[in-house]
């Protein structure tokens, strides 16, 4: 038996971002082969974006943060962009150090206003 594809394009949810999951100390050689693999799952889904998720890269060096720019290098060629899942505090603080800022799933945009913060103005108060 064999199915066959339905006629048309591919049915692709453009809100669900495609995740690739870097696991291990990843080596210079494997970094071209891992840009080629976001420009691909950029093309294919046509979301935008694409979550890397750097839970399993171990300790932060320079190294990471090599492939991380790499990576989002690679994704603006594309039109795109990468977006961190489950990075670590020290991740953080050496993308911090080295002035490279990427977006990190669970944190607020900048301009989004923290949750549960009201602004109240009271009567007499001079216009802005």
């Amino acid at each position: 038996m064999s199915s066959a594809r339905p006629p048309g394009l591919p049915i692709v949810d453009a809100m669900t971002p495609a995740v690739l999951v870097l696991a291990g100390p990843v080596t210079r050689d494997e970094v071209p082969g891992l840009c080629d693999e976001v420009r691909a799952r950029l093309e294919a889904t046509g979301a935008g974006v694409v979550v890397c998720d750097v839970g399993g890269l171990g300790p932060p060096g320079l190294g990471v943060v090599d492939l991380l720019s790499r990576l989002q290098l690679a994704a603006r060629r594309a039109g795109g962009r990468i977006r961190l899942r489950d990075a670590d505090p020290a991740l953080h603080a050496l993308l911090d150090l080295v002035g490279l800022r990427f977006e990190v799933e669970g944190e607020p945009e900048q301009r989004e206003p923290a949750l549960r913060v009201e602004e109240a103005v009271e009567p007499g108060d001079p216009a802005v």
